[in-house]
């Protein structure tokens, strides 16, 4: 049995040294590396080779890859880097990694060719200048098959570690068994049909509701296709904390004990010396990081349960950053939880590192249904006019006049609009023209002060570069706007939006590229909304699971004469103020109670709080940490009484679990209906000529599932009836009327 790895992972692994360093390098995106690397090979001669496929063994090790190009006629392999601004400021350790890399190379196509000696180049291309810097050794054959089998010997330890690890992974999921003594109502339905789409290599459509166990029902069958499909990471990616936090509890269940599990959390969760820059010069846990990796690396492998608290006590055992050692462990951990941009973004970790590592991968999508509005954003990009005026009266004398050119061209688009919004056709070219001209001004700025970064200027760099780049992308798939605000001065303001509307064309290669991807949610319909969206297979297999619970244990009540809109907020107040309280005084117990904004919410609370001060209230915060969302929910104790009052779509808003007595009613002012604004109504159009008719209801129908969701995710009891209470006048229009159970009942008019 034989142990394959990368060209890059085998020298990311054997030839990185030195400190962590991420000061500010402007590196070049992805698609600017790939022109980069065809110009260098457009100016090669006849004959030039591209993508060259190599791959060499030792012992157990089968090394791959593809260089990138080979001259015959010079017998010059060349491995090309694009970069940046100033080539003397690269950090040496880098250096010293490329040229691992086409050493390793090197010594794979002599043993391909049967060559004796070759030259090995580095190119260095920099994006801007479009010159390139060549850095050339020449080498015999001899010389890079004893470097090539050095940097295996370093590695063939970890390699047959690796080895032994997987097959007895795949030993102890062969053997795996349900954790329970049986299956809930509808999980094993859901079990099967995941297991089958992973034994087919297909994706997975599922609608299952809320309470059969979705998450184990989902994980189990998954590792059980890890062993039989040749599967090598399964990834769990959830839309917040909650969920991640339920997949975690649902793998401690199933207790596969050779399983490594990873937990991946955002960078401003895990890092430790928030306060300093990240380089060793700063920060004690970058410096000497590769130095120290390779031990913190081999006690987190043995370690195998690797949420965020045992990353953080190995890292720090170790000395070196949590964050960084996660993202490390990333590479040899069979089942990742995270958040969705950790695939589906545009620099998402774990595409990219199934895709250099050529992994066969599965992967799982919780809570499906957030996917389109969280890709939606991952592809969209906005600008501010107020952070631009901010901006040029505190920037350095070199930006003054890009900047300004901005300024003026955008002040432009203001005066010639008349209304306060306007869609176009295509974003201006003047406008992309200066904010390029801005982006590459303060790219050279920031290359030759690295450490004279502040807040507002990164702040904008990254938002225009995201504007650039999704300008570049621009197709019917997205929306330009312009939104106008009154100015200081009776100037206007305004912020610009390139809106992704459908995000297929960016995410449905992600799912193209794994072996099978199950997305499930409770409310998943109308399938075709989702599917055509995401960019799913027109032929995608759907599954829509019963509901394990009656229309007896939750009564919905709709008032649907209280209209929750924006311009009616201040008359809503009152009526919902009285509904709550009727209904904490006819039953006593725990509530939520749900807005679509804190300030909403603290307008009601607030009023609530002056007129029925005798019933407890508890609020969610904006921004709360960990600690203070599980105080949150700790206010809901079996037998207790009070009103939680929380947003939305917010952290509460789908994940947690408040069985029996804990929870006993909600009530939901919705504002999950699209209301008729000129974005939504832009939405419409665009989604109607891409997809055809009808997606006026599939438009409609996902806030009513939002809606729907929010009342039955809430409510667990079996031994008394829950009540939710759904707050929305639009509940009274007829095609949202065809659209409710009959069991759901009209408040009478207040």
């Amino acid at each position: 049995m034989s142990y394959s790895v990368a060209v890059r992972a085998l020298c990311e692994f054997t030839a990185k040294t030195g400190d962590l360093d991420l000061r500010f390098t402007p590196a070049p995106t992805a698609q600017e590396g790939i022109a980069g690397h065809a110009l260098v090979a457009s100016r090669r001669g006849e004959g030039y080779q591209t993508e060259v496929a190599l791959s060499g063994e030792f012992g157990p090790l089968r090394v791959r890859g593809r260089a990138d190009g080979y001259d015959p006629a010079l017998n010059r392999l060349e491995e090309v880097k694009t970069y940046r601004g100033d080539l003397q400021r690269m950090p040496d350790n880098h250096r010293h990694l490329h040229w691992a890399q086409v050493k390793v190379y090197g010594w794979l196509l002599c043993q391909q060719q049967s060559l004796t000696e070759i030259e090995l180049a580095l190119v260095y291309f920099d994006i801007g200048s479009q010159k390139e810097t060549l850095l050339t050794e020449h080498h015999t054959a001899e010389d890079l098959r004893l470097f090539f089998e050095s940097q295996c010997q370093r590695f063939i330890a970890w390699g047959e570690q690796e080895l032994s690890h997987a097959k007895a992974r795949n030993t102890d999921l062969e053997a795996l068994t349900f954790p329970h003594s049986g299956f809930r109502q509808g999980q094993r339905q859901l079990a099967e049909a995941v297991y089958k789409a992973a034994s087919t290599g297909c994706c997975l459509m599922a609608q299952a509701p809320t309470g059969i166990g979705k998450t184990l029902g989902t994980l189990f069958p998954l590792l059980k296709a890890v062993p039989r499909q040749g599967l090598d990471k399964v990834f769990f990616l959830a839309a917040k904390t909650p969920g991640r936090q339920l997949a975690l509890d649902a793998l401690r269940q199933i207790d596969a004990e050779p399983l490594r599990v990873l937990e991946l959390v955002a960078r401003d969760k895990a890092c430790e010396h928030p306060e300093n820059a990240c380089h060793g010069e700063s920060c004690p846990l970058a410096s000497g990081f590769y130095e120290r990796l390779p031990g913190a690396r081999k006690a987190a492998a043995e370690r195998r349960w690797l949420n965020r608290e045992a990353i953080r006590e190995v890292a720090l055992a170790h000395q070196v950053c949590p964050y960084y050692l996660a993202q490390e462990m990333a590479r040899w951990s069979d089942v990742v939880v995270g958040d969705y941009n950790y695939y589906f973004d545009s620099s998402a970790l774990l595409h990219g590192l199934a895709n250099a590592n050529q992994w066969r991968v599965a992967v799982l999508v919780d809570e499906a249904h957030n996917l389109v509005e969280r890709a939606r954003k991952m592809y969209s990009a906005e600008l501010d006019q107020l952070s631009l005026k901010v901006l040029r009266k505190n920037s350095p004398a070199v930006l003054k006049k890009p900047l300004e050119r901005v300024g003026r061209t955008w002040s432009e688009l203001n005066r010639e609009q008349a209304g306060d919004y306007r869609a176009y056709d295509s974003p201006p070219t003047k406008l992309l023209n200066a904010l390029q001209g801005a982006v590459t001004a303060i790219t050279d700025y920031l290359t030759e002060n690295p450490t004279a970064m502040d807040a507002a200027l990164q702040d904008f760099y990254f938002e225009a570069m995201q504007f650039g780049r999704m300008a570049e992308q621009f197709g019917s798939h997205s929306l330009f706007d312009l939104s106008k605000r009154p100015g200081k001065g009776g100037a206007s303001l305004s912020r610009l939006c390139l809106r992704n509307l459908i995000p297929a064309p960016f995410v449905g290669p992600r799912f193209a590229a794994s072996h099978s991807t199950v997305l499930f949610s409770a409310t998943l319909n109308p399938r075709h909304y989702y599917g055509d969206l995401l960019g799913l297979a027109p032929n995608t297999p759907w599954l829509e699971v019963d509901s394990p619970f009656s229309a007896e244990q939750l009564q919905v009540r709709i008032a649907a004469d209280v209209s929750t809109r924006y311009q009616h907020r201040s008359a809503s107040l009152a009526p919902i103020t009285r509904l709550m309280a009727r209904q904490f005084a006819e039953r006593p117990g725990n509530y939520l109670a749900f807005f679509s904004s804190y300030d909403y919410l603290q307008q009601v609370a607030s009023l609530f709080a002056r007129e029925h001060p005798q019933a407890p209230i508890w609020l969610q915060a904006r921004q709360m940490d960990e600690a203070a969302r599980q105080a949150f929910i700790e206010r809901f104790e079996a037998g207790g009484q009070g009103i939680g009052f929380a947003v939305l779509g917010g952290a509460f808003g789908e994940g947690i679990d408040l069985p029996g007595e804990r929870l006993i009613g909600a009530f939901v002012a919705t504002l999950g209906l699209p209301q008729l604004n000129p974005i939504n109504e832009q939405l419409k159009l665009r989604m109607a000529a891409q997809f055809g008719a009808g997606y006026d209801y599939a438009y409609l129908y996902p806030g009513l599932q939002k809606v729907v969701q929010a009342a039955g995710r809430v409510i667990r009891t079996t031994e008394d009836r829950g009540v939710v209470h759904l707050i929305d006048d639009r509940f009274a229009r007829p095609e949202v009327q065809r659209l409710l159970p009959s069991w759901w009942e009209l408040e009478p008019r207040t």
